[in-house]
């Protein structure tokens, strides 16, 4: 899942947000740094990425872009999901998605100096654009995707799936909604575990 889901995974507790979010920027043992709730955080954001990647409906989407995009198929379908539930965030929160965006913005730049330098650089980027906010717009996604394949020097080739997105769009959604259901569910129990 993309930063929107993890986020929304974190059940507004702000430490296991920033800890979910800060997750991909924390190598080995590292986490040993942060309180109880960010390693919380760090460690859902784990838990959250095996579920994803072991998940058959997950695998069924992948396995549409697989000849196109090979093993960047599980990114793009990351940002697809990141679509569908900010499209659909009416569905999944009582908040509206502009308040609890801006409310996530607030957040990390209160507390920017606690996290680590590469994700005090993306939150820089993810404010200035609205990142979050535009994920339920075509044209937020095709930035994404075109910022990606840049990262990857053009070999991805990760700015075409919005063209597999609006064509297989209704087929993703449903993925997508089957999938986030049992993953509600998978990351209540790993909370309670964890509390």
């Amino acid at each position: 899942m993309n930063f929107l889901a993890h986020l929304y995974l974190s059940q507004n507790n702000t430490n296991i947000m920033i800890g979910n979010f800060i997750a991909d920027h924390i190598k080995g043992n590292h986490y040993k740094s942060f309180s109880k709730e960010i390693q919380q955080g760090i460690f859902l954001h784990r838990e959250i990425d095996t579920f994803t990647d072991a998940h058959k409906i997950v695998r069924q989407s992948k396995r549409r872009l697989h000849e196109r995009y090979r093993h960047y198929d599980g990114v793009i379908i990351d940002i697809f999901f990141d679509y569908f539930l900010a499209k659909n965030w009416n569905d999944y929160s009582a908040i509206p998605l502009k308040i609890y965006t801006k409310s996530v913005y607030d957040l990390f730049d209160k507390r920017a100096s606690e996290l680590p330098i590469k994700s005090q650089q993306f939150i820089k980027y993810m404010i200035e654009y609205d990142i979050l906010f535009n994920y339920q717009f075509e044209d937020g996604i095709a930035k994404v995707l075109n910022g990606m394949n840049r990262r990857t020097k053009g070999k991805s080739q990760m700015h075409l799936a919005i063209e597999d997105l609006k064509e297989l769009q209704s087929e993703f959604e449903e993925d997508f909604t089957f999938f986030f259901s049992d993953l509600i569910t998978f990351t209540n129990q790993s909370l309670k575990k964890q509390f």
